[in-house]
């Protein structure tokens, strides 16, 4: 079921001409200053893959990939992405990137199964990047440096749209703040994950969660990630699993916290097969990305991605996805944004 969030008293800060100029200078500035920051190369992406090759994201295990039968090729099925995070490993091994270089890409994708609203639609656009890593680096600290490098990009991207639209004020804190997911469940035993969530980005406005995927000790996941691609069981922040997590920035307009980017240190040959045999599913041994892995055909990467759309609303103070980009909304959500004075593209 879809919902929708009602900011009171919502008007644009920008009118459509305004806005298009806004996602044009922001998407190049960040395109630019990211590849910049992480030293990575622009490649060209796929929009569909063939199925069981294992390439593509699963996400957290239960949304199905939209797909069809290739006529040409004895109807075998490709399946639209729902991310890179795997072909992009691949790719590193294909271009022959070396250490401390990468890729970023422009990946487009429908997500069917999604709860449309203000921050979710059915197409997800978003930069994925992938970053070849030595064995040493795969540490806490190191997660935490490029962290803080994207985070120098945003610092940057609220300042050149201030200085471009005088009408929207800076609000990033200079600093993004570090918390585990258990640490934050110790913090707030009584609240579910999206409550806790809430709470802590109210207060410092830029953070990024630690170990999205692994069991906190209550039993439960903060969130689920997929087994084959983040390192979600290895030793992180003070001895808690996880080289992996979530940005999240708390979205005034909404009073929401507003995630725009998972990343995490990607899996080793160790890793994979704990995951696999924790989540059971051994099975994807046999498929062609994670032979790779396992034949040591792919290089160690940290890699994530940074939703385009949701960074967009949140520098241009929008109070929803559908005022960025053009999708599919009911007809109630429309009429109800039209009341709101929420225009929708």
């Amino acid at each position: 079921m879809s919902y929708l969030y009602k900011p009171d008293n919502y008007k644009p800060l920008l009118n459509l001409q305004q806005t298009e100029l806004g996602i044009s200078r922001i998407k190049d500035f960040i395109q630019a200053n990211l590849s910049a920051e992480l030293r990575l190369r622009r490649v060209t992406a796929p929009l569909f893959l063939l199925q069981g090759t294992g390439l593509n994201d699963d996400l957290n295990g239960v949304e199905k990939a939209v797909n069809f039968p290739i006529k040409d090729m004895d109807n075998a099925r490709a399946e639209v992405v729902h991310s890179l995070a795997k072909w992009k490993r691949v790719t590193l091994s294909d271009y022959n990137i070396q250490k401390g270089y990468g890729i970023y890409t422009d990946m487009n994708a429908i997500r069917a199964d999604e709860e449309l609203g203000n921050l979710h639609s059915l197409y997800v656009d978003q930069w994925d990047w992938e970053r070849v890593m030595d064995d040493k680096e795969r540490n806490i600290d190191f997660l935490k440096d490029i962290v803080r490098r994207i985070y120098d990009t945003l610092l940057r991207t609220e300042y050149l749209v201030c200085e471009t639209f005088p009408d929207i004020k800076p609000v990033l804190p200079p600093e993004i703040t570090f918390i585990h997911a258990e640490n934050l469940y110790q913090r707030y035993p009584n609240l579910t994950p999206k409550q806790r969530e809430y709470e802590i980005t109210k207060e410092h406005k830029a953070v990024f969660i630690i170990g999205i995927g692994c069991a906190l000790s209550n039993g439960e996941k903060h969130d689920g990630r997929a087994p084959d691609y983040d390192d979600w069981t290895s030793e992180g922040l003070k001895g808690l699993p996880g080289l992996n997590g979530d940005i999240i920035l708390w979205n005034d307009v909404l009073q929401l916290p507003l995630e725009i980017s998972s990343m995490g240190i990607r899996v080793d040959k160790e890793t994979l097969l704990r995951q696999l045999k924790i989540t059971g599913q051994e099975n994807r041994l046999n498929m062609y990305f994670h032979k790779r892995l396992m034949d040591d055909t792919l290089p160690l990467s940290i890699g994530g991605g940074i939703g385009q759309s949701r960074l967009c609303m949140y520098f241009l103070r929008k109070a929803h996805i559908g005022e960025i980009q053009a999708s599919i909304w009911s007809e109630d959500m429309r009429k109800e944004c039209e009341r709101l004075n929420i225009p929708l593209i």
